[in-house]
């Protein structure tokens, strides 16, 4: 899986950030053992803090949005 896009649920601000990586920050990445590792480089251009988030990475990119329990179209 190439890890085209990042999930960051950055609990501290109440926030979800969708990063989609350029092709040059995945061509960089493939030089961490550690993804993570290669998150810390990013944090400030992208706005958030490791030690306040939770991450995953995915490569192809599904949102759904629900309220009182039903999918909202224009999510």
């Amino acid at each position: 899986m190439e890890p085209r896009y990042v999930l960051i649920l950055d609990f501290s601000a109440g926030c979800l950030n969708i990063i989609e990586l350029t092709d040059e920050e995945l061509k960089e990445s493939e030089k961490y053992d550690d993804f993570e590792d290669f998150l810390s480089t990013i944090e400030d251009k992208y706005g958030f803090r490791l030690n306040d988030c939770n991450w995953m990475v995915t490569e192809n990119l599904s949102i759904y949005r629900y309220e009182n329990g039903k999918e909202v179209e224009d999510a």
